[in-house]
């Protein structure tokens, strides 16, 4: 389909349906099934029905993927520390606080996470599937239940909160510094690493920001390469995606790249 690239199946589909409706003899619908995942679309009118791809899979389901998202933060390691397999901690090295415990009760894996008390009734009164810690103060941490309910996105920022809290994180100070990025500007690896305190830590911005626990608030896409290049592989949305929101921030995107002495941001401490 000419223009597609970077689409998932979903949207695949629904600009299919579009296009199909414009002259169209007859009505389409899509729908997925739910065990297959498969996206199809199908006519009203005729026995027809296509199968165009499968939608995106990758909610946080099984241990391993709770494990292996929590080791994907630095200086961190999985211990079982009562010998019993079923309860699998991931701590912080040198400090060894755990910011996940994973264990399975009444059927269903279960996350516990460091919280803030800011934080903390929200989750719970937004999420049945969010209670008080399990064997913890439940003053400061939350049990994810992973029925399916949640949403993977969710899931992923609830455990980011929590290494943020266990830890003095230099990934947390690099959210922060992307938040005051102002609309139409953007800042590069190294001015947003100086920002968060860590100046030589450039490549941990890149990293960060991959990992971007919460994009509609840490606008990650406002962050360019030193000669002013949009990533090649944004995580957020495609590879369009990036340039697609700085145009809407009002920046001049030409040839995948932003004019820097144009948009570029200078922090009040670099003036």
């Amino acid at each position: 389909m000419p223009g597609a690239k970077g689409l998932s199946p979903h949207e695949l589909a629904h600009k299919w349906v579009k296009d199909l409706g414009q002259g169209a003899m007859c009505q389409w619908h899509m729908f997925s099934t739910d065990r297959s995942g498969e996206v199809r679309v199908r006519s009203t009118e005729q026995s027809v029905g296509i199968i165009i791809g499968k939608r995106r899979s990758d909610d946080m389901k099984t241990r391993e993927e709770a494990l292996n998202y929590g080791l994907s933060f630095p200086n961190t390691y999985m211990e079982m520390p009562f010998h019993d397999p079923n309860w699998q901690l991931v701590r912080v090295k040198g400090s060894k606080k755990a910011f996940l415990w994973t264990y399975e009760k009444d059927g269903f894996l279960h996350l516990n996470v460091k919280t803030d008390p800011a934080w903390r009734d929200f989750w719970r009164s937004t999420f049945s599937s969010v209670i008080p810690g399990y064997h913890l103060n439940k003053e400061h941490w939350n049990t994810i239940i992973l029925d399916g309910s949640i949403p993977d996105e969710d899931i992923r920022r609830m455990i980011a909160e929590s290494y943020d809290l266990v830890t003095d994180s230099p990934t947390k100070r690099i959210y922060e510094a992307v938040k005051k990025i102002p609309k139409g500007c953007v800042a590069t690896y190294g001015q947003v690493a100086a920002m968060a305190g860590e100046p030589k830590m450039a490549r941990a911005v890149g990293n960060a920001l991959h990992k971007n626990p919460d994009p509609d608030h840490i606008p990650c896409y406002r962050v360019v390469n030193s000669k002013g290049e949009l990533s090649g592989a944004f995580a957020f949305g495609g590879s369009n995606e990036q340039a697609n929101r700085l145009r809407a921030d009002g920046i001049e995107v030409i040839g995948n790249k932003v004019n820097l002495e144009k948009y570029g941001f200078t922090p009040a401490s670099q003036i």
